[in-house]
């Protein structure tokens, strides 16, 4: 494949591409995004549609408008599409399973416990449609109220047993909250939080963030790895979508709160990541230039790969996803993974979900929350329009001050 590109031109075609897995491959009558295409799948790869992949693909298809790949009218167009069919589908406590059928509305168990309401998941969903309300409050104000009024209708605080607990899973009947998994960092749910503390409805307490989602074990950490501080996380800082699905919308830039700066966290993490790859403890082929551990396919399975989980599987996500935090690293496994391994490792919707070149195994696969933010951090790193667009909702500036975060201007 052409080595010759610019970089400007190389991320353009890498997110154009990217994004058709959202615009094409859409599920046909919700619009929402699939789950995956390709790979192992125990369910009807064409049915099941996810709310947080289509939150995130929500994301990477405005960034796409916004370049003109994609008609803004278009665009507005499935969006409505999409909140249609949300607005039509089983709600628990306000808020979406992490599963449904595309066509019927009907949730799909995502697991033996999780087949009602699913919080996180709504979180993503929420955070992409907020930006889409943002970016077409002027455009398409109908839409906007659309959206407005699906945000609304989520009671975060209904996740809540008592105040200082935020549950991630509730379903009718499940009173006891015996199967509800609390949600205690630090991991990608800290957008959760946010929206929950922003809700103009239902919002929770402060203290489900201060006490409930700061006082698990892997929240503060402190060490160094590689010469790195990591200010939260488990120990070499967990798989990289820690520092990637919750950012998608909220600006780490300057943000921080009592417990860190999240900008240095996103970054350190990524370092650290990158510098075991190179380190390479396990002796896998292909480390080094290609790197970046996170949830995806394996062979036979998934798996959330990370520094203390490693196996030889690279995601080409988690390098490129992490673009804003180590630009000349991200590139680097770009033109690597374009150059390098030619088309093995590029289908119709971009990059494969990952691969193992000790094995020799390509996934030939794609997965939505993958997918996603690809587009939506490189457009980051070009442009910084999903954190503006999601940083300039009124309420979200509320939330993230009643939690106690303050943002620098930077």
């Amino acid at each position: 494949m052409d080595a010759s590109l610019t970089d400007t031109a190389l991320l353009d075609i890498v997110q154009r591409q990217t994004v058709r897995y959202f615009w094409d491959y859409g599920h046909p009558s919700s619009g929402m995004a699939r789950e995956r295409v390709g790979g192992h799948a125990n369910y009807d790869l064409a049915e099941t549609v996810t709310t947080g992949g289509t939150g995130f693909g929500i994301m990477a298809m405005i960034a796409a408008a916004e370049r003109g790949w994609i008609r803004k009218a278009a665009l507005a167009k499935r969006l409505q599409r999409i909140c249609s069919f949300l607005i039509a589908s089983p709600r628990y406590q306000g808020a979406f399973p992490h599963w449904m059928n595309g066509t019927t509305g009907a949730t799909i168990a995502f697991s033996p416990n999780d087949d009602g309401g699913d919080i996180v998941e709504t979180s993503f969903l929420t955070m992409g449609l907020l930006a889409a309300r943002q970016y077409f409050y002027t455009s398409h104000p109908a839409l906007a109220r659309t959206i407005d009024g699906i945000w609304r209708g989520v009671n975060w605080a209904g996740f809540c047993p008592v105040p200082e607990k935020m549950m991630w899973h509730w379903r009718p009947g499940n009173d006891n909250w015996a199967q509800g998994l609390p949600i205690t960092g630090w991991h990608e749910a800290l957008i959760t939080f946010v929206l929950a503390a922003s809700s103009p409805t239902h919002p929770i307490d402060e203290s489900a963030y201060r006490t409930g989602w700061k006082t698990s074990k892997t929240f503060y950490n402190g060490k160094e790895f590689y010469g790195v501080r990591l200010p939260l996380g488990p120990d070499l800082g967990g798989p990289l979508f820690f520092s990637q699905y919750s950012f998608l919308g909220l600006d780490p830039c300057g943000l921080s709160d009592s417990s860190a700066d999240y900008w240095e966290q996103n970054v350190n993490q990524t370092l650290i990541n990158h510098a075991h790859c190179v380190a390479n403890p396990g002796k896998f082929r292909g480390y080094g230039p290609a790197w970046g551990l996170t949830a995806c396919d394996k062979q036979g399975g998934y798996d959330a790969f990370s520094p203390a989980n490693d196996a030889g599987t690279i995601a080409p996500t988690a390098a490129l996803s992490a673009m804003p935090y180590a630009p000349e690293l991200s590139m680097a496994a770009l033109r690597h993974y374009w150059s390098d391994y030619g088309g093995r490792l590029w289908g119709r919707f971009g990059f494969y979900d990952a691969f193992n070149e000790t094995t020799g195994w390509v996934a030939e696969s794609n997965l939505a929350i993958d997918q996603g933010p690809i587009v939506a951090m490189i457009e980051n790193y070009r442009s910084g329009l999903l954190w503006r667009l999601f940083m300039s909702a009124p309420e979200v500036g509320e939330g993230l001050a009643r939690l106690g975060f303050s943002r620098a201007t930077v």
